[in-house]
């Protein structure tokens, strides 16, 4: 088991939490990540990229001119793709660039990126993230107190309290919160820092470790 320490809002330590080095402290495969995060990216591209191939450009009917004696090479068509104004050879056509990827390289991708999160010391772990108040001003002042300054994902456990804290941070830049059951290689990946709760960190730990 790995450890590591907790914190609350603060940064003050409050305790310490025992995470599966399975899930946490493993050989991050930087190709399972890249091929993740490649299939996710490409299930957002909307595919409706289109030219019009030769049969589909209007006009172009009738022979330019004739067949013999011209001095010029054949041609059937002012419409054929050497043509300015004519259609275009082997251009893209509307498709879907989802890809499919092995359910357990997707499961090896996150324990790499949450692997590497934790032993670069990119990973905080927090006691909770409950919030009095709705107010930005505060939560700037937890981003403070963990001198954070650049992209940070906070996880959260969906049966949590975290109503307060996601409408405090959300007009923060370089903030995103997802819960567990959310988490994806793309955010990890794209966050310089991750802040997990407890309860966020055991579920991920329960889901990812289950084979």
């Amino acid at each position: 088991m790995a450890k590591f320490d907790v914190y609350d809002l603060t940064a003050q330590k409050v305790g310490d939490i025992e995470l599966a080095e399975s899930v946490f402290n493993i050989e991050a495969n930087t190709q399972a990540i890249f091929d993740a995060v490649l299939r996710q990216q490409s299930s957002w591209r909307q595919g409706t990229h289109d030219v019009k191939s030769r049969s589909e450009v209007s006009g172009g009917g009738k022979k330019p001119y004739g067949q013999k004696g011209t001095g010029n090479a054949r041609q059937g068509s002012i419409r054929a793709t050497q043509f300015r104004g004519g259609g275009i050879a082997f251009g893209p056509t509307p498709r879907s660039h989802t890809f499919k990827l092995n359910r357990k390289v997707r499961r090896l991708a996150l324990r790499s990126g949450l692997s590497l999160k934790a032993q670069n010391d990119n990973l905080i772990v927090l006691d909770s993230i409950v919030m009095e108040n709705i107010k930005t001003k505060e939560f700037k002042k937890v981003l403070d107190a963990f001198k954070i300054e650049r992209k940070v994902l906070f996880v959260v456990d969906i049966e949590e309290d975290f109503d307060n804290a996601y409408l405090s941070m959300r007009n923060l830049a370089n903030c995103n919160m997802v819960t567990a059951e959310g988490l994806n290689i793309y955010d990890l990946q794209n966050a310089g820092k991750l802040v997990m709760t407890k309860a966020a960190a055991k579920k991920v730990e329960e889901a990812l470790s289950n084979e």
